[in-house]
């Protein structure tokens, strides 16, 4: 096995060489470790687990080789950046080896907060903390908050972004942070001080914030939206196209004059033209229509829905992107999709009648309806 990592697994950025990697750099910080007892130990049982299991196993396998308490680890493991070795440059997975030592930090540093925060204030350059970090936002709310606020500020756009990135409500693969799904305000300081950041870094973590709060409280997000617009500047209006995203996809008209695209489109949009009308599962189906433009040129946002046959017997729809077009003054254009059934593991296909809609700027302009057969 080479050291660069060419399998598509994500478990194996945490295989045998991520273990030796650990092993030897933490042995340079941590007096009394023993790197090739911990190695050892690491591997055992390693090919059976997946990834976050292998998270879990080496940090319990951490602990059992770490023998000291944690404040004083802590601060030995505080100067593990001056020493990491960060494998090859060519594994886009070398990174993954940071994760326990990490993750260690919340399971067995909760009780010491302060140290723990320092900590991973210095860890998160090797990788993101955004799954240690939230924790403590749980169980030492006031603490960490202050810290966040301070780590807005910091040199490092890695701490700058842990900020933003370890506060997102609903942040994938970490746990949810309820306070914030239930009231965002707490985090309009945090997201208002680094919406014009120089780091795209730290940027695209604010816009994917805000994205995660459009969620659940979407009147406040486009609220805070429209008041950075008001002060024009090109990072914060990136942001916003950003976070914005996921209402431009469900059709929220709120928005789209947030973007520059007409609250109201006048176009025509012509019957939709289906190349099938009865396809079976597997099959593909083509569709036209042709957008004609009238009076004034207009920047449209142009989706299709798929109305998809759900289990019980309603039909559920699912917003796909076409294209952003600018639609001159009187200009028509013939616009072709075509949209497979081919089975894949995030959906379920039911027989039935199913719809097809064009949407304008999240308004629908044309539905037709088609038969799917199992």
């Amino acid at each position: 096995m080479s050291d660069t990592d060419n399998s598509p697994l994500m478990k194996d950025g945490l295989g045998v060489h991520a273990i030796k990697r650990i092993a030897n750099s933490v042995a340079l910080v941590v007096p009394g470790f023993n790197a090739k007892a911990f190695q050892k130990d690491a591997e055992r049982g390693l090919d059976e687990l997946e990834l976050k299991a292998r998270v879990h196993h080496l940090i319990a396998v951490l602990h059992r080789h770490y023998d000291l308490p944690f404040k004083q680890l802590s601060k030995h493991l505080q100067k593990l950046p001056e020493v990491w070795d960060r494998g090859s440059a060519a594994d886009a997975k070398a990174g993954f080896a940071a994760w326990p030592l990490i993750d260690y930090v919340a399971v067995h540093g909760l009780q010491h907060p302060e140290a723990a925060l320092q900590l991973l204030e210095k860890l998160t350059h090797l990788f993101s903390a955004e799954f240690a970090i939230r924790p403590f936002i749980q169980q030492h709310t006031e603490l960490t908050y202050a810290t966040l606020l301070q780590w807005c500020k910091h040199p490092s756009e890695h701490v700058r972004r842990l900020a933003s990135e370890g506060t997102r409500p609903r942040l994938p693969w970490g746990m949810r942070l309820p306070q914030f799904i239930h009231n965002p305000e707490p985090l309009r300081t945090i997201l208002q001080t680094l919406k014009v950041d120089e780091s795209l870094y730290v940027r695209r973590s604010v816009a994917n914030n805000l994205n995660d709060i459009s969620k659940d409280n979407p009147e406040w997000m486009i609220d805070l939206c429209r008041s950075w617009l008001a002060d024009t500047h090109e990072h914060t209006d990136w942001i916003v196209k950003h976070g914005l995203r996921s209402l431009v996809k469900a059709g929220d008209v709120r928005v789209f004059p947030l973007l520059g695209y007409a609250a109201k489109p006048n176009v025509l949009v012509s019957e939709i033209q289906l190349d099938k009308k009865h396809i079976k599962l597997g099959d593909a189906i083509a569709f036209s229509f042709t957008l004609s433009g009238r009076t004034i040129a207009q920047n449209l946002v142009v989706d299709y829905v798929v109305y998809f046959m759900k289990a019980n017997g309603k039909l559920a729809p699912k917003v796909f992107k076409l294209k952003n077009i600018l639609l001159a003054k009187n200009e028509t254009v013939v616009i072709t999709k075509t949209h497979s059934f081919k089975p894949i593991t995030t959906r379920r296909y039911y027989a039935g009648q199913h719809q097809l809609a064009i949407q304008i700027n999240g308004q629908e302009m044309a539905r037709t309806q088609f038969l799917l057969d199992q």
